[in-house]
């Protein structure tokens, strides 16, 4: 299992794996062949270690607010220019995802941009036609 520190826990950056000792020892040698293996990292470490400490409270309040998100969205779904076209995933963590065609992904994603709301987006093809997922992160 790996655990992202730096998805909602305001950590700067950061991971953890967690499995067995020939597993962690198959990752570090890969984790070296792909060229990490970083110098000096207390400092990134240290923050990790604050946001274990300190902010995993929050994420009960963020992943409540994903959910608010996706219900608020869910009702979104069935009106106006979103009507059939919006598909919500249930998230399960603070991030969430929904689904639109890529013409209207794009528009919607611009149009947050400038309420200064920042969401990522990507292609993939589906039996209805090329949408974008769409990432939404409650922080």
């Amino acid at each position: 299992m790996s655990i992202c520190l730096s998805k909602g826990l305001g950590a700067p950056i950061g991971s953890l794996l967690l499995g067995s000792h020939e597993l962690i020892k198959k990752a570090k040698r890969v984790r070296k062949m792909l060229g990490g293996g970083m110098r000096k990292t207390g400092l990134l470490a240290a923050a990790g270690h604050y946001a274990l400490q300190n902010h995993i409270d929050r994420l009960a309040e963020d992943h409540a607010n994903a959910r608010l998100l996706a219900d608020g969205l869910a009702a979104l779904a069935g009106q106006g220019r979103f009507a059939g076209l919006l598909s919500v995933q249930p998230p399960q963590t603070n991030i969430l995802f929904t689904d639109l065609p890529a013409m209207l992904a794009d528009e919607l994603v611009a149009f947050l941009a400038s309420k200064q709301i920042q969401l990522t987006s990507s292609n993939y093809a589906s039996a209805s036609g090329t949408l974008k997922r769409i990432r939404w992160v409650c922080h």
